[in-house]
């Protein structure tokens, strides 16, 4: 029998709470697009997997991230998701990391509010 000598769970990591979608680009590959300041300021990084939670209408799904433009408040949601999120909503993105059961209690997740205009 094989004994696992450290149980790793899923932990809150980053939310950036409440930022308004700023365009949506139906044809494009998918993900969604995240200035580069919130990025920064939350401690995410581009290709990492989120969760994207829409305030407005109770949609929940996931993509990764990419770059956006440093200092513009872009929230673009690409491809699929453009259709079940629109240019206006208000959400929340949300990724989360795997850690050991010990470190998890003490972690602490890096968690933004920005203003309404999307910046710091």
């Amino acid at each position: 029998m094989y004994l696992c000598s450290a149980m790793l769970i899923e932990v809150l990591k980053s939310k950036i709470h409440r930022v308004k979608i700023t365009e949506a680009n139906l044809h494009y590959i998918g993900s969604i697009t995240i200035d580069e300041d919130l990025l920064d300021a939350v401690n995410m990084i581009e290709n990492e997997k989120v969760q994207v939670l829409d305030i407005d209408n109770g949609a929940r799904l996931e993509t990764y991230i990419i770059k956006g433009t440093r200092g513009t408040g872009m929230i673009c949601m690409n491809g699929p998701a453009a259709l079940k999120m629109s240019v206006g909503d208000t959400i929340i993105i949300i990724s989360y990391a795997l850690m050991d059961f010990e470190e998890a209690k003490t972690f602490k997740p890096s968690i933004i509010f920005p203003r309404e205009d999307n910046r710091l």
